[in-house]
């Protein structure tokens, strides 16, 4: 019988701990027809689902398993500011930096079959540090997405925002929008960016929204779930709303009120590197560590 066979490799999950964590392998031998089986499973109604093309038209590294990627992989992008003072460079140093480490991550999602990358850019308290830091990330924004617009539209990258654009520079508003009605119909990564965003804010404007439905007489109190929720938060744009990793860079161990309904079960990552330097080894151990975990949704 002709069989692929494959190596699965398991990596210890946080090199910084330094446990002592021996490596171990173990050769697996799948038959063609287990594959087939494997991607008839991620079917609807007999028709190929977005997971059957995920299992087909990807490509991992070797020691993670394709069918076990996380579809939906969201990031705090930490230690932007820590990076340029170590190195004696200006703030905004760190940022600019930081916009690199963001193409990376996005080059990566695309090559490795990850759906949607969820980042988080600027928080609504972010507006409390200094003027001048804040008019240099505004800037970014604006002259960064200038810069990578062709290349989201050459990567078949679809971008969209989440937060409260009102009270972000007219011409930067435009731009944004510009942005994500040219994408709109591209397909391979879905890049949300989170930009004056609040995870309790996000909840409150939802219930604000449905406050409105009943009063009006569209719903009634009765016919609110969790459903009827999400689908005022602004991760409705898209597919996959509900991250299955959340990374956060720099050695903090908090969320920072970062997509609070949505990380409900999402399995949390961290990790010393700073955002700058978080690269492909990085990102292999994060997402080594999460095909490691046995995932339990509500326990």
């Amino acid at each position: 019988m002709v069989s692929l066979q494959f190596r699965i490799c398991f990596i210890p999950s946080h090199l910084k701990l330094q446990l002592p964590v021996p490596r171990r392998s173990l050769d697996l031998k799948l038959p063609p027809r287990a594959l087939s089986s494997a991607i008839k499973a991620a079917t609807v109604n007999g028709h190929p689902g977005e997971d059957a093309g995920f299992l087909r038209g990807t490509a991992v590294p070797a020691g993670l398993r394709r069918e076990s990627m996380p579809r939906h992989v969201a990031v705090i992008m930490d230690g932007n500011r820590r990076w340029a003072r170590m190195r004696g460079l200006p703030v905004g140093s760190g940022y600019e930096a930081g916009v690199r480490a963001l193409r990376r991550m996005v080059e990566l999602c695309c090559k490795w079959g990850i759906r949607v990358l969820t980042v988080f850019a600027f928080s609504s308290d972010n507006w409390f540090r200094p003027k001048v830091e804040v008019d240099v990330l505004m800037a970014l924004f604006d002259r960064g997405l200038r810069e990578e617009l062709q290349y989201l539209v050459s990567a078949d990258v679809r971008i969209s925002i989440i937060g409260d654009s009102t009270k972000l520079f007219n011409s930067l508003q435009a731009l944004l929008a510009n942005a994500m009605e040219t994408t709109s119909k591209n397909s391979k990564l879905h890049l949300i960016v989170a930009v004056n965003y609040s995870g309790r804010s996000d909840v409150v404007q939802a219930c604000q929204k449905l406050a409105v439905k009943v009063k009006d007489g569209v719903i009634e109190p009765e016919d609110i779930n969790e459903l009827v929720v999400e689908r005022e938060l602004g991760t409705n744009c898209t597919d996959f709303p509900h991250p299955d990793l959340l990374i956060r860079t720099s050695g903090e161990l908090r969320v920072s009120n970062f997509l609070l309904w949505q990380l409900a079960h999402t399995e949390l990552y961290f990790t010393n590197s700073l955002w700058p330097d978080f690269g492909e080894d990085e990102f292999l151990l994060a997402l080594s560590s999460f095909q490691e975990r046995q995932r339990r949704y509500g326990c």
